[in-house]
């Protein structure tokens, strides 16, 4: 199933947030147990070459692969998804407009106008490469992920949420919490603006969207679902193996006093 078909089913779904530009390290992140790998070009270090060919690891692992284009790179997101991506994230989508030119680049006419030439993705995604396939199921295949994080954003949400070519809205609670509170602090988890955040979740689904989030403190995710959210992204590669290391050390200290 693609990603979209488990979305859309339900499925609530985990993903790994990767900023490092290294295909080994990918590679090792996508052998994980997170169903998803998002590769992150707005403030991670992942550029045009890292995202072309870290994205195969993520699919030979039978994961799927999304990728956050930095602000205002709608051309990367016509790129990723010939190299294989199944979704894109797209920062700072503040009004319809913007929405509009992310959705041109994530769909094929007549919904958009995404340019032909799957050179890569095809191949990497379908074990029998089929053109017509290809074009007659990509606008749905692929998840274009309007992100929601600033005070413009909300005042305009039902007006994005109704543009052609956009699937999905991600909150980025970070952005959010900075937006929230008119610059005064960052909190993902401020219980003042969690209201707002259930109800971007809510309006969203109303409208037939898909929903994701970054949970910036993974115990929040349940609470996250229970508002509608079914992606979750969670850490990164120092989270992953900072954790990991802690881990590791804990019990081998442990043993040491039996």
């Amino acid at each position: 199933m693609t990603l979209a078909q488990r979305l859309r089913a339900g499925e609530t779904l985990f993903t790994a947030w990767s900023g490092v530009p290294d295909s080994m390290t990918i590679e090792t992140v996508a052998r994980t147990g997170f169903e998803v790998v998002t590769l992150d070009m707005q403030h991670g270090a992942h550029h045009e070459d890292s995202v072309a060919r870290g994205i195969l690891p993520i699919l030979q692992a039978e994961k799927h692969a999304v990728v956050r284009i930095p602000v205002g790179r709608f051309d990367m997101a016509s790129r990723a998804l010939d190299f294989g991506a199944e979704a894109i994230i797209a920062p700072m989508i503040n009004s319809a407009d913007d929405a509009r030119s992310f959705a041109a680049a994530m769909k094929y006419p007549p919904l958009g106008e995404r340019s032909w030439g799957p050179t890569f993705g095809l191949p990497r995604r379908q074990k029998a490469p089929d053109l017509s396939a290809w074009l007659k199921n990509s606008n749905t295949d692929t998840i274009s992920f309007a992100m929601i994080e600033t005070r413009h954003a909300l005042d305009a949400l039902d007006d994005i949420l109704e543009v052609p070519g956009i699937d999905a809205i991600f909150v980025g609670p970070g952005d959010f919490s900075i937006a929230w509170t008119n610059g005064g602090q960052i909190n993902t988890t401020l219980e003042d603006m969690m209201p707002a955040i259930e109800r971007i979740g809510r309006r969203a689904l109303d409208a037939g969207k898909l929903t994701a989030i970054f949970a910036v403190d993974p115990a929040i995710s349940g609470r996250y679902v229970d508002m509608g959210y079914r992606l979750i992204a969670l850490g990164n590669e120092a989270a992953y193996m900072s954790l990991g290391a802690s881990d590791l050390i804990g019990r081998a200290r442990a043993s040491m006093k039996k």
